[in-house]
């Protein structure tokens, strides 16, 4: 694939690396390794889901479904939009997909041709601009900072649009920075690109993760042409169940069956069985409890690592993710392919035993001060990962060399 390997395979197989080592085993006076850089939940599918999944094995509800999914999850789906964002979202514009990657990909066949180019913010979440690679497309990334809360805006989009330009994928919330669009700058973004008869992905797999009622709207409020994606991964915390799904306009629906027909044959069955219980009251009492619980977390953390030298230019709105600036502890911050946050997310993975995530695997603009601190884990872990920091970055102001 054009887009190449990821980066961030390098810092996780060091952590695993260094996990089996003897400065990470009690035994010989070291202390377990704690993973701040894994984007999975640490809470699992609620128990309505896990026993619903249970229940369709033991009668055999297994067999394939159609490629668009079970009508029934179709229209629940359909109903959720309308419980929690106030939209009316005709079932048959939903199509249920093996994960929120399978969504991405059946999206970016169905709208990329060869050479056509797409406008994503950097930083981004790697794996969306492979999946516009992946459809032979050209992903190009537009430098965004804090004043554009690290996303892009209908200016940006504007001043990049090119003959070549197919249209926008943007994430909202946003891994890695926990950042949303606002409404009224997405409305302007879907405009902008309308005009141009271009189109607007959004990767909304976060959205049921939202802390701040100004941005815990969905982008399809825009219109009938905005594509959506979402998962059950994430608020619903069904990440190895590979289950997500499309909102697409209907003229979309055909050519996307069609490829979901070719590609995948149909989502998994049990999971989709399974799915039909995470819209039960008990479940998303369950998952509402979580969504708390992550809020603490971040209320926790960012004050944590601000107090640390850990600066946090834009507070996260949503996900489980913070974009935290090391500039402090770091001596060049130019170059994201060497030094920097790379040089110091291995120092203390080394020093620390805190597993983090650097900059340069979400971007080139400005990332090599960046680090990406995931609060999936339980509080108790994120307290003492931020003691353990303290240990290293508290008493001084020593600069990596970068």
């Amino acid at each position: 694939m054009r887009a190449g390997r990821l980066d961030l395979d390098a810092p996780q197989v060091a952590a695993a690396e260094l996990a089996r080592g003897p400065g990470c085993d009690p035994a010989q006076g070291g202390r377990p390794m704690i993973y701040l850089n894994i984007g999975e939940p640490d809470f699992t599918a609620p128990v309505p889901v896990r026993e619903a999944a249970a229940a369709a094995i033991a009668a055999g509800r297994t067999q394939y479904t159609d490629a668009t999914g079970l009508p029934a999850l179709r229209e629940r789906i359909a109903a959720w939009y309308g419980e929690r964002f106030g939209l009316a979202i005709a079932p048959q514009r939903i199509v249920v997909t093996a994960g929120a990657s399978a969504a991405l990909q059946l999206a970016c066949l169905a709208l990329v041709e060869q050479g056509d180019e797409v406008l994503l913010p950097d930083p981004s979440y790697p794996c969306n601009r492979h999946f516009v690679a992946a459809a032979d497309g050209t992903p190009v990334l537009l430098p965004a900072g804090p004043a554009e809360r690290f996303q892009l805006s209908a200016a940006m989009v504007e001043a990049a649009w090119t003959a070549r330009t197919r249209g926008v994928l943007l994430a909202s919330p946003s891994n890695p920075t926990g950042t949303s669009i606002d409404p009224q700058e997405m409305g302007r973004i879907v405009d902008a690109v309308r005009r141009r008869g271009g189109f607007t992905l959004v990767d909304e797999i976060y959205l049921g993760l939202s802390f701040d009622a100004r941005y815990g709207g969905s982008a399809l409020a825009h219109g009938e042409d905005v594509v959506s994606i979402n998962s059950f991964s994430k608020y619903f915390g069904m990440t190895g169940w590979r289950l997500g799904w499309l909102v697409l306009p209907p003229a979309l629906v055909g050519p996307v069956e069609r490829l979901a027909q070719n590609l995948f044959i149909c989502p998994s069955t049990p999971a989709q069985q399974a799915a039909l219980a995470c819209f039960e009251p008990a479940s998303i009492a369950e998952v509402e409890q979580r969504r708390e619980a992550f809020r603490a977390r971040r209320d926790y953390l960012v004050p944590a690592l601000e107090a640390l030298g850990l600066r946090v230019p834009v507070r996260p709105d949503g996900a489980f993710y913070v974009w935290a600036d090391c500039s402090a502890f770091v001596d060049d911050t130019r170059d994201p392919t060497r030094g920097g946050s790379w040089d110091l997310a291995f120092e203390l993975m080394r020093r620390a035993q805190v597993a983090l995530t650097p900059g340069r695997d979400f971007g080139r603009h400005d990332t090599a001060r960046f680090l990406r601190f995931s609060y999936a884990s339980a509080m108790p872990e994120l307290q003492e990962a931020v003691r353990r920091l303290g240990e290293v970055l508290g008493p001084r102001r020593t600069k990596v060399p970068g």
